[in-house]
C-alpha cells in the first residue's frame, strides 16, 4: 500500500505540472456534478486530484467532441492521445510497468467520467485495459516486459479478442483452435465484434486447444498473446453500429497464424478461467460507465426541465415529470452503490465477487437504458432529434445491456449464486 501512496504522490505532482494541458473548467459545467462529489465525499482524498482532472477533460475536451465522432465514426484519436498524456489510460497496470495500479474502486469512479463524456471512448479504453488483464493474472515476466510495458509509454491500444459467431454468452462454444504443431501455436477461426480490432497493436486471443467433445471448459481453452501485424491476420470492416459509434469494432480473421510457445498466457488450458476472471474485473467498470450515462441523462434532463415551461409554469413544477427525475435519481444512487460494492469486493478478491459484480452490471445498465429513455421524455420532441444530446445516450445506453455478458447472463448468474445457497 505504501508503494500505492507514494505512486498516487508522485501522479498528483505529475497532475499539477501538467495541468496547462486543460483549458478552465467553467463553473456551470463543474455544478453538475456535486452529486457525483458528495457521494464519494468520504473516500481518501489522495485520489481527489486524479479525478477532478478526470473530470475535467471529459467536460472540455470529451463532451464538446462526443457528437462529432458519433456523426462521422471517426476514431477519437486526439482523445486517446490526451487521455494517455494525462495518465488516465492503463491506470491499473502495475507500478514496475510504469502505472498506477489503482485499486478497482478508484478506477471506477475514473470510468464513471468517461460514461458521462462519451460510453464509445470509455469502451476502447476498457477494453484496452481488459486484453491487458490475463497477462496481469498469469501472464510470464517476458509477456509482460513485452506486451504492458509499452503500454504505458505511448498512446497504442490492445484487444480482447474472445467473442465468436456462435460463442457470445455461451463462450464454451468458441471454435477458433490453436493447435501445437513443431514447437509452436498455429490459430484458425474468426472473432467478431471485437472492440478496438482495427487499431490494436496486439490481441488477447482465446482458443481451443484441446478438441476432444467430451473436454471440460475450465481445461479445454488458453490464452495467447497475438501481435497484430502477425501473417494470416485479416481485419474486417468497420461495425455501423447503432451506438457507441465512435469504437472500433471489426471481425478479425485468424488463417494459420503462427503463435510462439512463449506466447501463452499461464499454463495451456487455463484460458477459460483467465477470461472469466477478468470479467469479473470489467464488470464493474461496465456498471461505472453506466453510472455515468445515467448521470449525464439526469443532468441533461434535469436542467432541460428547469427552463422548458409548458402551460406558464417549469416543467419541474408538474409532478409527472418531478416523479420522473427522481426515479432516475435514486436508480443512479443505488447503481453506484452496487458498483462500488463490487468493484471493493473484487478488488480483495472476496467471496462471491462474480455474485456482486453481475448484480452491478446488469442493475447499473438497466438504469442507464431506462435514464436515457426517460431523459427523452422529458425532452419530449426535441429528445428524439440529433440536434439535443439525450438521444445518443440511449443508443449508447443499449450495448452495456450487452457486452461482457448480457442482463440476461447476469441474471442467471445470479440466480444460480442464490439457489446454491438454498440447497
Amino acid at each position: 500500500m505504501h508503494l500505492l501512496k507514494s505512486s498516487i504522490h508522485r501522479f498528483n505532482t505529475f497532475l499539477v505540472a501538467k495541468s496547462k494541458l486543460l483549458p478552465p473548467t467553467s463553473h456551470s459545467t463543474r455544478s453538475s456534478h456535486n452529486y457525483a462529489e458528495s457521494f464519494y465525499a468520504t473516500d481518501d482524498n489522495e485520489y481527489d486530484l486524479f479525478i477532478e482532472t478526470a473530470r475535467k477533460f471529459v467536460l472540455d475536451e470529451v463532451v464538446p467532441k462526443a457528437g462529432h465522432y458519433d456523426e462521422t465514426g471517426e476514431y477519437p484519436w486526439e482523445l486517446v492521445r490526451k487521455a494517455h498524456e494525462l495518465g488516465l489510460m492503463n491506470t491499473d497496470t502495475p507500478e514496475e510497468y510504469g502505472g498506477l495500479e489503482l485499486p478497482l474502486p478508484t478506477k471506477a469512479r475514473l470510468y464513471e467520467e468517461f460514461g458521462y463524456g462519451c460510453t464509445g471512448l470509455g469502451t476502447s479504453l476498457m477494453v484496452n485495459e481488459l486484453a491487458q488483464i490475463p497477462l496481469r493474472l498469469a501472464g510470464s515476466t517476458y509477456l509482460r516486459d513485452k506486451y504492458i510495458r509499452k503500454m504505458t509509454e505511448s498512446p497504442i491500444l490492445a484487444s480482447y479478442a474472445v467473442t465468436e459467431a456462435n460463442a457470445g454468452s455461451d463462450l464454451a462454444n468458441l471454435k477458433t483452435r490453436a493447435e501445437l504443431r513443431m514447437g509452436h501455436f498455429v490459430l484458425n477461426g474468426s472473432k467478431v465484434w471485437i472492440t478496438n480490432g482495427g487499431i490494436a497493436d496486439w490481441f488477447f486471443v482465446l482458443a481451443r486447444t484441446d478438441f476432444q467433445m467430451n473436454a471440460p471448459r475450465s481445461t479445454a481453452f488458453s490464452g495467447f498473446i497475438v501481435d497484430a501485424s502477425t501473417a494470416g491476420i485479416t481485419v474486417g470492416k468497420k461495425e455501423q453500429n447503432m451506438g457507441q459509434r465512435c469504437s472500433d469494432t471489426r471481425t478479425i480473421h485468424f488463417d494459420n497464424v503462427i503463435v510462439p510457445l512463449e506466447n501463452v498466457v499461464g499454463e495451456p488450458g487455463d484460458g477459460f478461467k483467465l477470461a472469466m476472471r477478468s470479467f469479473d474485473r470489467t464488470r464493474p467498470i461496465v456498471a461505472a460507465m453506466a453510472c455515468g450515462l445515467s448521470r449525464r441523462a439526469l443532468d441533461a434532463a434535469t436542467t432541460y426541465a428547469t427552463q422548458r415551461k409548458t402551460f406558464g409554469r417549469p416543467l419541474t413544477d408538474h409532478q409527472g415529470i418531478s416523479f420522473k427525475l427522481a426515479n432516475m435519481a435514486m436508480n443512479l444512487e443505488l447503481s453506484r452503490l452496487a458498483m462500488t460494492k463490487a468493484a471493493t469486493i473484487v478488488e480483495e478478491n472476496g467471496k462471491d465477487a462474480a455474485y456482486f459484480s453481475s448484480i452491478a452490471k446488469c442493475f447499473a445498465a438497466d438504469t442507464a437504458v431506462r435514464a436515457a429513455s426517460d431523459a427523452i421524455q422529458v425532452f419530449g420532441g426535441n429528445g428524439f432529434n440529433k440536434e439535443y444530446p439525450v438521444e445518443k445516450l440511449l443508443r449508447d445506453a443499449k450495448l452495456l445491456q450487452i457486452y461482457g455478458g448480457t442482463s440476461e447472463i447476469q441474471k442467471l448468474v445470479v440466480s444460480r449464486r442464490l439457489v446454491a445457497r438454498y440447497v
